[in-house]
């Protein structure tokens, strides 16, 4: 049993250049690049190029991308028509894995390194519409397919409401984007890498991914915090509900904790501002970011001395909230970011390393057992 690893615990199954994470001093790079600068400085469009070329682009090659972005939005007809035919009710990323299926099926590209990385851009692309109408299905409205605008993220926010962007909703959103855009091999990554190390298409490698995010162990964890700032209510009662539900209710903080940051996840800084940014001006979003910054103290002061601290679950429901989302699209939103994360890692595992994944079973059943007709059991 000493070979056993739950959960695959701190089991490496993988080199990467993409994302490096020091969980001790709450340090998160991709390609190198500091994710503070790559948020303050950066666009999400070239963070798309510096994950899938392993350079950020110079303003012709920016150019370059957005273009082929731009062109890759359209999906066909029959995504649509089975994100509609769904009822209401249904699971955003369960609606999601139904329309990368029916793509899987349409397009089933083959692995080419000539033609990976446009493969790749062109399931970005593909993402921002099955996302944006995902959410419109649900809510009511007609179809509609992202249009060529200043950026990937308005453009999205631009086909999801029927409303004119702000450029602060406009670069929020992006920051969003780039600070879930990857995580090394979390339970998502690595569920599409098996997938893709069997040289299924990207496509599929995706509905792979979706599968493993959807459970409430990964991606609905900031959908969970949220819920727990509308339960809330007020920030006068979130000492009493920290005390009746964490303390003496034994429940877990949800927001809180990560596999391999001991401090304050980094990324839950930066959302922590863009949540005091956007609510400024609106009154509700304002309520839920003063729960929260009462909770985070609370939180800190009672299990900090275990290395437990907030992650970027804590307070980025707020800011999708700020922008108009509702809590059942936050693991939505996580997939629509975390999607170049995954094709950055097929690509990388599949052109540099590729190996069929396949682990072992320690067997522990009976040794033998004598076979016995089922006219004498």
């Amino acid at each position: 049993m000493s070979q056993i690893s739950r959960g695959l615990e701190d089991v490496l199954i993988k080199t990467t250049s993409l994302t490096f994470i020091d969980g001790i001093h709450g340090v998160l790079r991709y390609r190198g690049y500091d994710i503070n600068d790559l948020v303050e400085h950066s666009s999400y469009e070239e963070l798309i190029y510096l994950m899938l070329y392993g350079e950020l682009p110079s303003q012709k090659q920016l150019s370059e991308l957005k273009a082929k972005i731009n062109e890759s939005y359209d999906v066909p007809e029959q995504v649509i028509n089975i994100i509609y035919s769904l009822p209401r009710n249904c699971d955003v990323i369960g609606i999601m894995e139904s329309a990368f299926g029916i793509m899987a099926s349409i397009y089933n590209p083959k692995w080419d390194r000539t033609k990976d990385r446009d493969v790749a851009i062109g399931i970005i692309a593909k993402t921002a519409t099955v996302t944006a109408n995902a959410f419109r299905a649900k809510e009511g409205l007609k179809p509609k397919i992202p249009r060529p605008s200043s950026s990937y993220s308005r453009s999205f926010l631009e086909a999801s409401f029927d409303k004119e962007v702000s450029d602060i909703e406009a670069k929020v959103m992006d920051s969003a984007l780039i600070l879930y855009t990857d995580h090394e091999v979390p339970a998502s990554t690595t569920a599409g890498l098996v997938a893709s190390s069997t040289l299924s298409d990207m496509y599929s490698c995706i509905v792979a991914a979706l599968a493993a995010l959807k459970g409430p162990l990964h991606g609905g964890a900031a959908e969970e915090a949220f819920k727990q700032f509308v339960e809330i209510g007020s920030p006068e009662k979130v000492e009493e509900w920290f005390k009746t539900n964490i303390i003496e209710g034994k429940k877990r903080l949800m927001g809180f904790g990560h596999r391999v940051y001991k401090t304050y996840d980094p990324r839950a800084k930066i959302f922590k501002r863009l949540a005091d940014e956007l609510t400024k001006n609106n009154k509700e979003g304002r309520r839920y970011f003063e729960i929260a910054e009462r909770l985070e103290k609370l939180g800190v002061d009672t299990f900090s001395p275990k290395g437990i601290y907030p992650n970027t679950d804590f307070y980025s429901g707020i800011v999708f909230y700020s922008l108009g989302f509702p809590i059942y699209m936050y693991t939505a939103l996580f997939a629509l970011a975390r999607t170049l994360g995954w094709l950055a890692h097929f690509i990388e595992y599949v052109e540099e390393q590729h190996r069929l994944i396949r682990p072992r079973a320690l067997y522990i059943g009976p040794e033998y057992k004598e076979y016995v007709p089922i006219d004498k059991r």
